[in-house]
């Protein structure tokens, strides 16, 4: 393993005192790391303790991945277990990844996060997904977010944060203006997904306005929120906003509540995410009059447009504007997704390409190189000429 890395990822290690952790740690010269993960793994408090130590001395640190660290930890260990953690990283300039997913904190275990969440202005990509945190807790985090982007502005200085990634954390209206609040204040976003969260209309046109204040946004994913027909037109208002939209998931949104096009589809059609390559749209109650628009305004005003996911809506499978679009992002090499079947037929024909790729990179290891050739080469050809000067010897 590099001196720069270090992983036990997966190991299922139980490390509940220092004694445990140590042996790990022991050999890595901290001052050399770039990367530690150690997802897989259950920390306890002085085992987390003896970590945030020798993260002190961790001046290179740019990878922090602690998801899924505290499987079967009391919810009296997880906060100074992960206080311990946090605050060994504030002072780390070097960090651009945080990830602190799969772990069940709750809103009770947000504290010890405030800290570095407000302090710590150098990482640009955040993983907080799964953890429980409910819409108490999920505000605490964005009021962090906030704070922070508040101070960086204070100095004078950009934000630095890219990647919010905050899923299935049930964050619902109560923690929506919040995050709206924090979005727009770093202002620089690239990526935001936050699915299944339950937030509903109210929440998604209040994230709709911060979202709207990103112009570099180029992934957006809110799959299974509540959009209903406010959302959707506040959503569709902040569409032109994102020059650089490349991946929308709108899934499960109810985009439509009675059947009729989308205002947000409308808006797509018009041209106004001409980068868009891959758009979600599963579940939405979508029907035929849909299909037609995206027919329509598919080849002119989404040329970039590859991937279109539609399982689950109002599908008549013999619905000719399904048909000329499946034709049509064949043509582009992209692909159509409008029932089970053919998002399983996309992972046998990825398994298929993988398994080729797999087959050429033996072959080409097994095949020796241009600089292996040449000796062999050279020594055929010397073979040759000595067996042609013998065959002219005449032996009296």
């Amino acid at each position: 393993m590099s001196s720069k890395i270090l992983s036990l990822q997966g190991k299922g290690l139980k490390l509940d005192t220092r004694a445990d952790i140590e042996p790990f740690l022991k050999d890595v010269d901290a001052s050399l790391l770039e990367e530690i993960h150690l997802g897989g793994n259950t920390l306890g408090v002085e085992a987390s303790q003896a970590l945030g130590e020798f993260l002190a001395k961790a001046t290179s640190l740019k990878v922090a991945n602690f998801a899924d660290i505290f499987t079967g930890r009391l919810i009296s260990e997880i906060p100074l277990a992960l206080g311990a953690i946090c605050d060994a990283l504030i002072d780390k300039t070097s960090l651009v990844e945080i990830n602190l997913s799969d772990n069940a904190f709750g809103g009770r275990s947000v504290d010890p996060m405030i800290p570095f969440l407000t302090h710590n202005r150098s990482f640009s990509v955040l993983k907080l997904n799964n953890n429980g945190l409910g819409p108490a807790g999920g505000a605490a985090i964005a009021d962090a977010l906030l704070q922070s982007a508040l101070l960086s502005k204070k100095e004078g200085k950009q934000s630095n944060l890219r990647t919010i990634i905050c899923g299935r954390n049930r964050l619902e209206n109560g923690s929506a203006s919040a995050w709206a609040a924090a979005i727009a204040a770093h202002g620089l976003l690239e990526e935001v997904r936050m699915p299944q969260n339950g937030i509903r209309m109210e929440g998604i046109i209040a994230l709709a306005g911060g979202l709207a204040k990103n112009a570099n946004l180029g992934h957006l994913d809110l799959q299974d929120n509540t959009f209903s027909a406010g959302g959707s037109k506040a959503m569709a208002e902040a569409l032109s906003s994102w020059a650089n939209l490349h991946t929308l998931n709108f899934s499960d949104c109810v985009l439509s509540d009675d059947g009729e096009v989308p205002v947000l589809i409308e808006t797509l059609m018009k041209g106004s995410n001409p980068k868009l390559r891959d758009l979600l749209l599963q579940n939405n109650n979508l029907e035929a009059k849909t299909f037609a628009l995206l027919a329509q305004g598919i080849p002119s005003n989404l040329a970039a447009l590859k991937s279109l996911e539609l399982q689950w809506n109002d599908v008549d499978d013999d619905d000719e504007n399904l048909q000329e679009l499946a034709d049509l992002l064949k043509a582009r090499g992209g692909k159509l997704f409008v029932s089970d079947e053919d998002e399983e037929e996309d992972e046998e024909e990825e398994e298929e390409r993988e398994e080729e790729e797999a087959k050429e990179e033996k072959e080409s290891a097994a095949q020796p190189s241009l600089e292996e050739k040449k000796p062999a080469a050279i020594a055929d050809k010397a073979t040759d000429a000595l067996a042609d000067m013998l065959s002219k010897v005449e032996i009296r």
